[in-house]
């Protein structure tokens, strides 16, 4: 079945995460990726453990399927001629290289464009191609930065990174709209353009409520571990066996709750009929709510609270998420030539997805490419 992307080609001169994952969702989509390493390769190939039972890193298979590979060493005149050749044939041209970084080997935007000005151009960095162009572009550094990690811990302890290259993931998802967006307006126009990424931006959208508190309201945020500032219950709960998420949202919400764990009383007692009276009395409330949890495991109460409409949920580890994921038939896991990879979470019901090529390995397709390009 075609996908959306269906005959545009992507040059991607990026490594690691964001440009990679950026490239992966297009791949997805139908666009013919051809995916440019060095003679090193990506440096996701050697950042091991963990491996596959074969000994291939699974960092560089999260993010590399439906490419084909080439390595080129753009210092090395030939295969920097390659490297231009495949710029001039390309519908999109996609790098994470420093700003400027491409200029001496002829692979700067006005170098693409003066080629084909068709060709939509995205630059992805970590701060930005002004001031802050010779920073390092690491997610961690901008977690620290951006003012992430002053929110995520608990509010007498350290503050800590996320559990994953975060902004890496949401700049590679920008550039991903960005280039849609191209698309799009090259269709209307015949013209192509450059899109700047870059880390520190996508970060401070992302963290959406948190930076409108500063910015709109002159509030700066906090952390307050897994605790919300305006509902209760509204976090995890020790149970008999293991914590539970309870995401109580509303009066009606919380009376059910209540009938559920064996305790309806609560919801008529004036202290707590109310979210208001709820959050001024938390403390008062949790002794109570604990001493009910505590009679039955967090799996014990996750289906019974589920079925009365109470949103709960199990603290899963990663094995958990992925089958609760197959066990609601979301079907999170698609094998590509015996190599299990993770489904495009974008469902679509005329151009789905489309899984035709496991992660390659470096240079499988460097002749095929560079015979096509002559």
């Amino acid at each position: 079945m075609a996908g959306s992307l269906d005959g545009v080609v992507v040059a991607d001169f990026s490594r690691v995460l964001a440009g990679p994952y950026c490239t992966m969702l297009l791949a997805d989509l139908g666009a013919e990726v051809i995916k440019v390493e060095g003679p090193g390769g990506d440096d996701t190939r050697h950042w091991v453990p963990p491996v596959t039972a074969d000994g291939v890193g699974t960092y560089y298979l999260s993010m590399n399927r439906n490419k084909r590979s080439i390595a080129l060493d753009l210092v090395n005149t030939d295969d920097n001629t390659v490297a231009r050749k495949l710029a001039a044939r390309a519908d999109v041209f996609i790098h994470n290289f420093k700003p400027g970084g491409l200029d001496r080997f002829g692979l700067s935007y006005p170098d693409v464009r003066a080629r084909n000005p068709r060709t939509i151009y995205c630059s992805i960095s970590g701060f930005g191609s002004g001031a802050g162009a010779a920073l390092p572009g690491y997610d961690l550094l901008v977690q620290a930065v951006s003012g992430l990690m002053s929110l995520t811990g608990s509010p007498d302890g350290p503050p800590f990174r996320a559990g994953v290259a975060v902004f890496d993931v949401i700049a590679g998802l920008h550039a991903t709209v960005g280039i849609l967006a191209a698309l799009k307006h090259r269709d209307a126009t015949g013209e192509g353009q450059h899109i700047e990424i870059d880390l520190l931006s996508s970060a401070m959208s992302a963290l959406v409520n948190q930076t409108s508190a500063y910015v709109a309201g002159g509030v700066v945020p906090h952390r307050m571990g897994n605790a919300h500032l305006s509902l209760y219950p509204y976090e995890p709960m020790p149970t008999g066996d293991g914590e539970l998420i309870i995401c109580v949202g509303n009066d009606r919400q919380f009376r059910r709750f209540t009938e559920v764990i064996g305790a309806p009383g609560l919801a008529d007692d004036e202290r707590f009929a109310t979210n208001q009276a709820r959050n001024h009395n938390r403390e008062a409330l949790r002794p109570s709510l604990e001493a009910r949890l505590a009679q039955k495991s967090a799996q014990d109460w996750f289906p019974l609270l589920t079925a009365a409409g109470v949103p709960c949920g199990p603290i899963n580890d990663v094995r958990g998420g992925v089958e609760l994921a197959q066990s609601l038939g979301l079907d999170p896991v698609v094998p590509i030539d015996g190599v299990p990879t993770v489904r495009n979470p974008i469902k679509m019901s005329a151009t789905p997805a489309n899984y035709r090529y496991a992660p390659p390995d470096l240079d499988e397709q460097g002749a095929e490419i560079r015979n096509w390009l002559g």
